[in-house]
């Protein structure tokens, strides 16, 4: 069967209209307390009309886990009415909207944190500094801030939920083994690595149940030897494929490090080689910006949807000449 970006698909038990995705994208306006505001409403609505899912920007888990000091949040239960009316502002495009899941770790940000969490006290760079290693009770607090922003995220509105376990934040960084030299469970082999992925995914699901869409973002490499690798993240997420809808493949963030060369399609060998491996749909996304391109990755069947952002932001329509034959 031959795909196009037209063509419908399923993320979990919810049927999509296209192949089309509108990838998280910050947008540095949120309010100091982390909360969204009128800019956010008109952003994402504008932008609805012609993908099939719009995924929301990264939206801290914990006051002590944001990216920005003008990100969003939904670490307290008043976090939920503006983000109710971004996802009432997307539904009447009539088009589904996911909420991306976060907490910064050793990456979040120095303005707006008490105190930087990592697996390891293993610092990014100087700017952010040494974070603290997190104890197994600590580590069990922030399984329960994610359970809580899974049952905000409902409450919301919000049609599935994007994890955030790329670009070097603190999921990504239980992952890698340059950030994580723990020498307990949850730490060493690839099973224990992802220990606190699976804890934290456990933990949604209970909230949320089986059939509600939860996917996850990945970054396929760390752009440096010994670092991750798409081999290393189809071990990790394969055990974890019956709780998971879709992967969704980015790459790098772990570390200051950046490609050598950012071309048309760069992360597509990445996301194509994990695919082979999973049932599940598989994502991608990076400088897929034309029509002929999305389809002939389609129909090689070298991913099933693709994603697109920075177009996106410059022109809000950018999405329907993708669609249009």
């Amino acid at each position: 069967m031959t795909f196009t970006v037209n063509a419908p698909i399923n993320i979990g038990s919810l049927r999509l209209k296209n192949r089309l995705i509108m990838s998280p994208m910050q947008q540095y306006r949120g309010t100091p307390e982390g909360f969204a505001t009128d800019h956010h409403i008109e952003f994402y609505s504008r932008r609805a009309k012609h993908v099939s899912l719009v995924i929301v920007e990264s939206t801290a888990v914990s006051s002590n886990g944001r990216l920005f000091h003008n990100d969003i949040g939904i670490f307290t239960d008043q976090h939920v009415e503006p983000l109710r009316k971004i996802t009432e502002a997307v539904h009447s495009q009539h088009t589904p909207i996911f909420i991306q899941l976060s907490h910064g770790g050793r990456k979040a940000s120095p303005d707006v944190t008490k105190q930087l969490v990592a697996p390891s006290a293993i610092a990014y760079d100087d700017y952010y500094g040494t974070p603290k290693s997190l104890t197994p009770a600590e580590m069990k607090g922030i399984v329960e801030e994610y359970r809580l922003a899974a049952k905000r995220s409902v409450e919301a509105g919000f049609d599935g939920i994007e994890l955030h376990a790329a670009h070097g934040f603190l999921l990504h960084q239980f992952l890698s083994p340059l950030s994580n030299t723990r020498t307990d469970a949850y730490g060493g082999t690839p099973e224990n690595r992802a220990r606190f992925l699976k804890d934290v995914l456990l933990a949604i699901r209970a909230e949320v149940g089986r059939d509600y869409p939860v996917i996850i973002r990945v970054s396929a490499t760390d752009f440096v030897q010994g670092g991750l690798t798409p081999e290393d993240w189809v071990q990790m997420l394969k055990p974890l494929e019956p709780e998971l809808d879709a992967i969704d493949v980015s790459t790098g963030g772990l570390l200051p490090i950046q490609p050598s060369d950012v071309y048309t399609a760069y992360q597509l060998p990445h996301a194509a080689a994990i695919k082979q491996h999973f049932s599940i749909p598989v994502i991608a996304v990076g400088k897929i910006y034309s029509r002929s391109l999305a389809n002939r990755i389609l129909e090689d069947q070298l991913v099933d949807s693709v994603a697109i952002g920075r177009p996106l932001l410059e022109d809000p329509d950018y999405a329907e000449r993708l669609l249009i034959p």
